[in-house]
């Protein structure tokens, strides 16, 4: 096996195990602080404090990632994963709520791009011509199935509910606890990293200390890189309509269902098979997205996917009963799984070894940010009006994103969305 098969194949079980928790906890993050008195407000204030982390971390993180290492950056992740979804569990009021999701926020900071970049790096090491479109599209194929099979059992679980006394969607947040913590396991033994020679890796603290210190410089570094490059620029703009839409279909889908049927255990017994179901499409549409750019290239895969993506959710707004929402809510998955990767290739192309986690950091953190504010704003709305109006809304301003990725369709159709590319990414 060459070393690039074995980093994909390693790439693709982190990344099942990564999200496989995930899915187990689908809605759960809205449905159990909703069984536990909170507002639908105070609920959207709470699930806003990820992205307001994000927003603030994000490029440190990046930096030290790119400067300490993928590995001890993923491992610390996942210790803060187990921490917070232990937090989570018993949290009974809102201030322990926003504590768990602090916490959760700050193992996202850490996570955001980590592996991924740890695998282009592998890859490149040993052949730096090497496509990566491609083993993202599977790894992304990958994650769609492991959430669709976590949220499967997380929909099991709850409509077994073994434990008497205690909810039913709290065995749920425990299996997902005990599956975080075999994933930080894992990353400790499967992430292996070599340093181009000459380049000696600094001890842990002083690394920390120069992230540290290295901040400003970071955030001023990274805005420069995107304001003077038009690709990412537009890239990056791309999430703050994109996280738009995943308010959309992840957080107010659960608040619908809740309404229409009449309960949170209800919600979470039709929302578990519902997101297995909608995660296998993700696969799907990471299969289809992976074909489909060898034929029309990834910029336009990705502009269609992103059009789709909101569109579907518009759909789900305007769906009668539960039906058509979890046939919106589906397709939704579908086109957001075909854009997904198509987004990935094209940061990488924005990047090089010792700036890729930075880069993918910008993203996340403009994703982040953008996903916060729109959550105060449309839970906001979503409690004067309905949660489906405000999904109308969310799925009509995310179409717009669409025309952000024309300056890479531009440079793609030049040529030198290939050749100019610091990581040389080909699509074969």
């Amino acid at each position: 096996m060459s070393p690039s098969d074995a980093a994909q194949r390693r790439l693709l079980l982190l990344t099942g195990l990564r999200w496989f928790p995930v899915g187990v906890m689908l809605g759960l993050t809205v449905l159990l602080p909703l069984e536990r008195g909170l507002s639908i407000a105070e609920i959207g204030s709470i699930l806003a404090i990820q992205g307001f982390v994000a927003l603030a971390l994000e490029l440190p993180t990046g930096a030290l990632a790119d400067t300490l290492g993928r590995r001890p950056v993923l491992a610390a992740s996942g210790v803060l994963a187990v921490a917070a979804g232990v937090l989570f569990l018993v949290a009974d009021s809102y201030a322990l709520f926003a504590v768990s999701l602090l916490l959760q926020g700050v193992f996202r900071v850490l996570d955001s791009g980590a592996l991924e970049a740890w695998f282009v790096d592998a890859v490149h090491e040993h052949d730096p011509e090497a496509e990566v479109a491609r083993p993202l599209a599977r790894a992304g194929t990958v994650l769609g199935v492991a959430i669709a099979a976590g949220a499967l059992l997380g929909g099991v679980l709850v409509a077994w509910h073994p434990l008497a006394g205690a909810s039913a969607l709290a065995l749920p947040l425990l299996v997902s606890i005990v599956l975080y913590a075999v994933y930080t396991v894992l990353v400790v033994v499967l992430v292996r990293e070599e340093r181009p020679s000459g380049v000696v890796r600094p001890r842990p603290f002083a690394a920390m200390t120069a992230a540290v210190r290295s901040t400003p410089r970071t955030i001023v570094d990274g805005l420069s890189r995107a304001v003077h490059s038009r690709v990412l620029a537009g890239l990056v703009l791309v999430e703050v309509f994109w996280s738009v839409a995943m308010i959309g279909f992840e957080t107010l889908t659960p608040l619908q269902l809740e309404g229409i049927l009449g309960g949170e255990a209800a919600a979470a017994a039709v929302f578990g098979p519902a997101s297995a179901a909608a995660w296998g499409l993700f696969a799907l549409g990471s299969v289809i997205a992976a074909r489909a750019s060898g034929v029309i290239g990834v910029a336009w895969t990705a502009i269609i996917g992103r059009i789709l993506n909101g569109a579907f959710v518009v759909l789900m707004g305007l769906a009668s009963g539960v039906v058509g929402i979890l046939i919106g809510y589906g397709l939704t998955y579908l086109a957001h799984g075909a854009a997904g990767p198509m987004h990935s290739a094209l940061l990488h192309r924005e990047a090089d070894r010792s700036t890729r986690a930075t880069v993918l950091s910008l993203n996340s953190m403009v994703s982040g940010g953008a996903y916060s504010v729109g959550l105060l704003v449309l839970t906001a709305f979503a409690g004067v009006t309905s949660a489906a109006a405000a999904t109308v809304v969310a799925g009509a301003f995310s179409i717009l994103g669409a025309a952000c990725y024309l300056p890479a369709l531009r440079q793609e159709r030049s040529g030198r969305g290939l050749s100019a590319a610091p990581d040389r990414t080909l699509l074969r």
